[in-house]
């Protein structure tokens, strides 16, 4: 997932028509409203599910450390609690990243931006293992940190690499092109960090290891998915040249807590 200080790619704007992908609802219950979709709310999905263990909470605002990903999460409609705790957590004055269904923060909040941002889901991508991909480790994340600050392919930290399992292709011993595994959420994966030195741009490292990536995720039994700004055409052009059909128009929204 991008965040606002980086960029999944380069290009201009885009305009889709698709429409969002909306939930049915349960049989068993009589209450019309939609029941909400484990992607709607991606971030607050994983940390209160099969990233439970990686969670900073503070009762239901929830974090990853600072160091493993900037992003924070409420539930799909907080109260005048929830964005007390999640002051408590960010600590006064801090920023605070956001994405999912937000509504507007109370008093006291300051709005820094707001980015749109696309989600795509890829069950119907014809995936394939990379022979000439290698498991990267801890020890390779210097490397990492390099190739993610010359290519912004969304934020790659210390710690991002503890998030799922992330692939890299190397050339005469030098790290050129990775993708990995970020957010996990029942049944599902987002495939993230995908980027390729501008020096190896042109030979397709980024899709192979994308879709080696998104098979590994498949033999474990989950469907991949995939944010990208929605300013990014070429991405977006793509993701949907492979399989990937857009689910959701969502966005990011950067906050600056209330200060002391």
């Amino acid at each position: 997932m991008p965040s606002p200080r980086c960029s999944t790619g380069r290009g201009g704007c885009s305009n889709h028509s698709r429409p969002r992908v909306r939930p049915t609802p349960t049989k068993a219950s009589e209450d019309t409203t939609l029941p909400s979709h484990p992607l709607d709310n991606a971030i607050h999905s994983a940390l209160s599910g099969p990233h439970a263990h990686l969670a900073r909470r503070r009762g239901n605002a929830l974090r990853y450390t600072a160091d493993m990903s900037p992003f924070m999460a409420l539930p799909d409609s907080p109260g005048a609690a929830d964005w007390a705790n999640l002051a408590a957590l960010a600590g006064p004055g801090a920023r605070v990243t956001l994405s999912g269904p937000v509504p507007e923060p109370p008093d006291g909040w300051q709005v820094e931006a707001r980015i749109p941002l696309l989600q795509f889901t890829g069950g119907g991508i014809a995936t394939a293992p990379d022979e000439e991909a290698v498991r990267l480790h801890e020890a390779d994340v210097p490397e990492m940190l390099t190739l993610a600050e010359l290519t912004r392919p969304g934020p790659f930290l210390k710690r991002t690499i503890e998030m799922g399992t992330y692939l890299g292709i190397r050339r005469n011993g030098r790290l050129v092109a990775m993708a990995g595994e970020r957010l996990r959420v029942p049944g599902w994966t987002e495939i993230s960090g995908v980027c390729t030195d501008p020096g190896s741009r042109g030979q397709g490292l980024g899709t192979r290891l994308l879709l080696a990536v998104a098979e590994g995720i498949r033999e474990r039994g989950e469907t991949p998915f995939l944010h990208v700004l929605a300013s990014n055409a070429s991405a977006i052009r793509l993701y949907e040249s492979l399989g990937f059909r857009l689910r959701l128009r969502t966005g990011i929204l950067a906050l600056t807590c209330p200060p002391a």
